[in-house]
């Protein structure tokens, strides 16, 4: 579609996506030149509609963004008053005690938050100064100038028929043009794939690892609830077959927040996340915390967890990537929102300086500096080899090594050094002639459901009248390779139930794409062991509804 005529807007910076990332740079750039032309477009119905994080806070973030959030309402409430570490058994489990771990575990003065909450919060401060904050407003392409720098981004075309052809109520959408492009699209975001590769920014970085991460919301016994408390687990249902565990968190309201990550790393193919999610709820600690209660929202997210050493370059001509574009998220504390924070105040403060000195379209070495070397760099550095033990080593061997190393890292030295990560997480699978298949209970419709069932908690729309937004780079592929030789993983790693393999009488097997169910989690386009599948964005406005994930 680029030799669409189109509209143009022009501002001083466009930013792509309204996370945390996105809408701190956005208000900090209003904070230092009030008159800076700022805006924020963002592919879901609202701010908020497709953001899912754990999410236990760590306020530092906010606290230097807008010191006196409290004051201004922000949605942080319920500060955490009790740490619990279980490792999990089939029928039982072993407390691990907090005393031995380090200090960079503690979760005094973190809040329990719905990120989608606090966004839908931080977007009222920015428009309140002057920030323009446009919702569904998908950008499919990015803008190039005449020198090879990103100039700006293509947002808002609507109307593209199944086939490719522009329908009867096409819209071309506008390009909006900027001294300077954040990208802020959360895990694997498709522009920010397309600058990654285009400007070779992972030129000597570890490979990116990924988690899934898949959330259900539930109403509980009031009897049973117990604000501010937070709950890890490790071990049972995974054991050795993934990396990865559990989270509960009680917020307001009755309600619980139960989670399960699993580390995309894994080998075996006939793995299936979603429904080692589902039989964790059947261990009797967890089981009995939601007996009587009702699950009221579910999805799901891919999760950044290379850390320190993954990272790829930050910025490229005209453009810098924030956030989880870049994979900011501390593994062991399972938090990130803060980092993400932190990098869209470095990136403003980096913009404003260039702006301010008659720059435009270059790189913004500064963010670059400042987040290596800065409170983002220290943050993640600490902790850079707790994953890659884990995946080396195993769940015991990690928790020990790993553990030693936060320890003295917190002294400001490291027994290992920098552990590489190896593979990345779609070469990781093998054969599934190498590996036995995995048994999985029934779902009983009380406490485990079915994923479909459990994707329309996620309130997902897509218009069935525009092209699958999940693209084949080889069609032949699903069922010519990825089903003879890995058991046909798609039908089992997407926790959406996007992708089946349809068996009909007297034919060969056909891959079918059920992209109106795509939650946007993007780990097809992680996992799959080709690397065929390409996620792409939407029309604006698709996707899922979360209401307060």
């Amino acid at each position: 579609m680029s030799d669409t005529a189109r509209e143009t807007m022009e501002y001083d910076v466009v930013i792509v996506g309204a996370g945390p990332a996105g809408l701190s740079a956005a208000i900090h750039l209003k904070q230092l030149n009030p008159e800076r032309e700022v805006v924020v477009l963002e592919k879901g119905s609202e701010v908020g509609a497709h953001i899912l994080s754990g999410a236990v806070l760590d306020t530092c973030g906010l606290d230097k963004l807008i010191p006196d959030w409290k004051e201004k309402g922000a949605p942080v409430n319920v500060p955490v008053k009790d740490d619990n570490f279980y490792m999990l058994g089939e029928a039982g489990q072993i407390r691990i005690p907090n005393f031995p771990m380090p200090p960079l575990m503690n979760n005094h003065g973190n809040y329990i938050v719905s990120m989608g909450n606090v966004c839908r919060w931080m977007a009222e401060q920015a428009e309140a100064l002057g920030v323009e904050i446009f919702p569904g407003m998908a950008c499919s392409e990015l803008v190039y100038g005449d020198n090879g720098e990103i100039k700006g981004v293509v947002a808002g075309e609507f109307g593209i028929a199944p086939d490719g052809s522009k329908g009867p109520n096409y819209e071309p959408g506008m390009e909006l043009h900027g001294k300077y492009v954040f990208l802020s699209e959360g895990v694997r975001g498709s522009l920010a794939k397309e600058v990654i590769a285009k400007y070779d920014l992972s030129q000597g970085k570890e490979p990116q690892k990924f988690g899934l991460g898949m959330k259900e919301i539930w109403e509980i016994d009031p009897d049973k609830h117990r604000e501010g408390s937070v709950t890890h687990t490790m071990g049972w249902p995974l054991g050795g077959n993934a990396g990865g565990g559990s989270f509960i968190y009680h917020l307001e309201n009755n309600q619980v927040y139960v989670g399960f990550v699993v580390h995309l790393n894994y080998k075996n193919p006939h793995l299936y996340p979603y429904m080692e999610f589902q039989r964790f709820k059947h261990h009797p600690m967890v089981a009995e915390l939601l007996k009587g209660g009702k699950r009221v929202a579910y999805g799901a997210r891919a999760i950044s967890e290379g850390g320190y050493q993954s990272m790829p370059k930050m910025v490229a001509p005209g453009v810098a990537l924030l956030g989880c574009s870049v994979g900011m998220v501390n593994v062991p504390r399972i938090k990130g929102n803060h980092n993400a924070m932190l990098s869209g105040m470095a990136a403003a403060q980096a913009a404003h300086t260039a702006i301010e000195g008659g720059r435009t379209g270059d790189e913004l070495n500064d963010y670059e500096t400042e987040v290596r070397t800065g409170a983002i760099g220290k943050d993640l550095k600490k902790v850079r080899n707790v994953k890659p033990l884990w995946s080396k080593y195993g769940l015991l061997a990690s928790l020990a090594l790993g553990g030693m190393d936060m320890w003295t890292n917190t002294l400001g030295f490291s027994l290992f050094g920098t552990i590489k990560h190896g593979k990345n997480d779609a070469d990781a699978t093998e054969p599934a002639d190498k590996h036995k298949q995995i048994s999985y209970p029934k779902p009983d419709g009380k406490l485990s459901f079915d994923r479909l069932t459990n994707v329309s908690f996620s309130m997902t729309n897509h218009d069935e009248n525009q092209p699958a937004h999940l693209k084949l780079k080889d069609p032949s592929i699903p069922v010519a390779v990825n089903l003879p030789k890995f058991a046909g993983p798609s039908a089992r790693y997407c926790p959406a139930g996007v992708y089946e393999f349809v068996e009909e009488d007297g034919k060969e097997p056909r891959f079918q794409i059920n992209f109106q169910n795509c939650v946007h989690c993007k780990t097809c386009d992680i996992k799959d062991p080709a690397q065929n599948i390409n996620w792409t964005t939407p029309q604006g406005g698709d996707g899922p509804n979360y209401p307060n994930m």
